[in-house]
């Protein structure tokens, strides 16, 4: 995301002192929300490695290190967040088959799904698997309705196992109460309109990725990896010092908003996360911003 001002006054919040200092205890980080959402439910997560060769791919050794007997679960975001990789159809087979060797279920987040770059659409984890499997959208992305917090869990995966989850989903669904019924009743409706909303969303995404890209063939010292879709531009920048000071000295200095990577648990220092979202003439100009930040580095 790319803000337009340019004068910002940053103080080191909180926040940032604290993820300092977890940092330097050697404490895993994780994407925020899976830390939050795993906390209330008294679930302690153990982060496993994508690795980057050509384009993104799961580490499956670096999976089985991080798993233990006391593993119930792997999660995968597909396409994830926010390097955009889909998990390949082999990558799949894979983890379906070792999760089910293990006795484990698969989490697959597919709210990003519709988001591809290239035209087939990518294969869904809703499929016939040996492993108990959950696979989770909603409208928030699918028709760019975050605010009605309606979304939904498709059960997959031994005829067993999927009836006993689904019991027990039953259960949780009538602890936490059911979704509102105007919401319910309005989602046909929401749902058909997806294909325009869709539309122009894609058409900004193209335009905003196009836009980077074009600015950062001209030369500098920024590169952008690979992705397969979703909201979000991977860069890899020269790692001269940490990437949350890189990001408040782009925010004072030029007016452009970026995550660090290390916000969504890159391994060490060079990367900025960009959004792809912002409307097209602000990125465009944020985009110029930073392509000249980094010109003669």
């Amino acid at each position: 995301m790319f803000a337009s001002r340019t004068s910002w006054h940053l103080e080191r919040n909180r926040f940032a002192t604290a993820l300092e200092e977890h940092r330097r205890r050697g404490k895993p980080l994780f994407y925020p929300l899976f830390e939050y959402l795993a906390g209330l439910a008294d679930i302690r997560p153990a982060p496993y490695p994508l690795l980057y060769d050509q384009g993104w791919q799961v580490d499956f050794a670096g999976l089985s290190a991080a798993l233990s007997a006391r593993s119930k679960a792997v999660v995968v975001v597909h396409p994830n967040n926010p390097t955009g990789s889909f998990i390949k159809g082999e990558e799949a087979q894979r983890l379906a088959e070792s999760c089910a060797r293990r006795d484990l279920a698969i989490i697959a987040d597919e709210v990003f799904l519709d988001y591809a770059d290239e035209a087939e659409p990518p294969c869904s984890f809703a499929f016939d698997s040996p492993a108990l499997t959950f696979t989770l959208s909603g409208l928030s992305k699918i028709s760019l309705l975050p605010q009605m917090k309606l979304a939904w869990i498709v059960a997959s995966g031994p005829s067993a196992q999927v009836d006993t989850a689904m019991q027990r989903l039953e259960v949780i669904g009538d602890t936490y109460l059911s979704p509102s019924t105007p919401g319910q009743l309005a989602l046909a409706e929401m749902l058909a309109m997806r294909g325009n909303l869709q539309t122009q969303m894609r058409q900004r995404l193209c335009a905003n990725l196009a836009c980077l890209d074009t600015l950062l063939r001209k030369g500098g010292s920024v590169d952008r990896l690979k992705r397969d879709g979703g909201w979000y531009a991977v860069l890899r920048v020269p790692a001269t010092g940490s990437d949350e000071d890189l990001a408040i000295k782009l925010l004072q200095s030029s007016g452009v908003l970026v995550h660090p990577g290390h916000f969504f648990d890159f391994p060490h220092d060079g990367f900025l996360i960009a959004s792809l979202i912002a409307p097209e003439a602000e990125f465009q100009e944020g985009a110029r911003r930073l392509q000249h930040l980094f010109r003669g580095t």
